[in-house]
């Protein structure tokens, strides 16, 4: 792939991840300058397509990106991203704030990493098994029609029988992307999961998940789970009770 291809490409993903509408080459042009004609773009996209990394679902649609493309994408293009110190002030107040409620760290674990991701997110520390968010991802408009809801609801169902394949995975200290049907769960080949197993400081295993669309925001939901992973792992749980308005380096290292 040329570097206009993944510059197309990359567009593609971002305008899509944000209408969740196949992307056509006049958009590009209009939203992302472009300097190149509509046809130009077009005959890229129909490169692209040709190749795998793109789809047309329709004859008289734009394109959207294949598990292929989104693959691509993550290894080749997308990079590391870091939270800002904004989102990371954020994400300490308001683990202040569940904490202070006395919930238990995995359920607190899981509706943070929902918030702030808008899917579905889990946390467990062995036998301690949270999950959040399910009423968001369906509302995805992925998931609109009545089969595919059902068969991610009855995936979902067991996804507490599936954490210790879900670990088996991955190695500890390190956030993986699966897309699509490279996912661990079967059932939900539709959907794309970010997981970051870890160990904490007094040798309790866990492992953190966010479950959406194959059109997430992939590069920020690993920073998130990058940053809380590493949170959990360098410290015992009493460094939540430090002050919200206190930048702690020691959790970004």
């Amino acid at each position: 792939m040329n570097k206009r291809q993944e510059e197309i490409l990359a567009a593609v993903i971002e305008e899509y991840t944000e209408s969740a509408i196949p992307v056509g080459s006049k958009i590009l042009v209009e939203k992302y300058k472009f300097d190149l004609s509509p046809a130009t773009i077009r005959n890229n996209m129909v490169k692209l397509e040709a190749e795998g990394f793109l789809h047309q679902p329709h004859i008289s649609a734009g394109r959207i990106p294949t598990d292929k493309g989104y693959r691509y994408f993550v290894e080749e293009i997308m990079g590391d991203q870091e939270m800002s110190l904004a989102d990371q002030k954020k994400l300490q107040t308001e683990l202040l704030k569940l904490r202070a409620q006395h919930q238990r760290l995995s359920r607190t674990t899981a509706k943070l990493l929902s918030g702030m991701s808008g899917n579905l997110a889990i946390s467990s520390m062995e036998k301690d098994f949270s999950e959040f968010g399910i009423r968001e991802l369906l509302e995805k408009p992925e998931f609109r029609e009545v089969d595919e809801f059902c068969k991610v609801v009855e995936a979902l169902d067991f996804i507490d029988e599936n954490v210790d394949m879900i670990l088996a995975s991955v190695k500890t200290n390190e956030t993986k992307i699966f897309i699509g049907k490279d996912n661990p769960i079967k059932g939900i080949s539709n959907c794309s999961m970010v997981v970051s197993p870890y160990t904490t400081k007094s040798g309790e295993k866990g492992v953190l998940a966010i479950i959406g669309p194959k059109r997430m925001k992939y590069a920020e939901n690993k920073s998130l789970l990058d940053y809380v992973r590493k949170m959990l792992s360098v410290s015992s749980v009493i460094i939540i009770v430090i002050p919200a308005f206190q930048h702690v380096n020691i959790l970004t290292r």
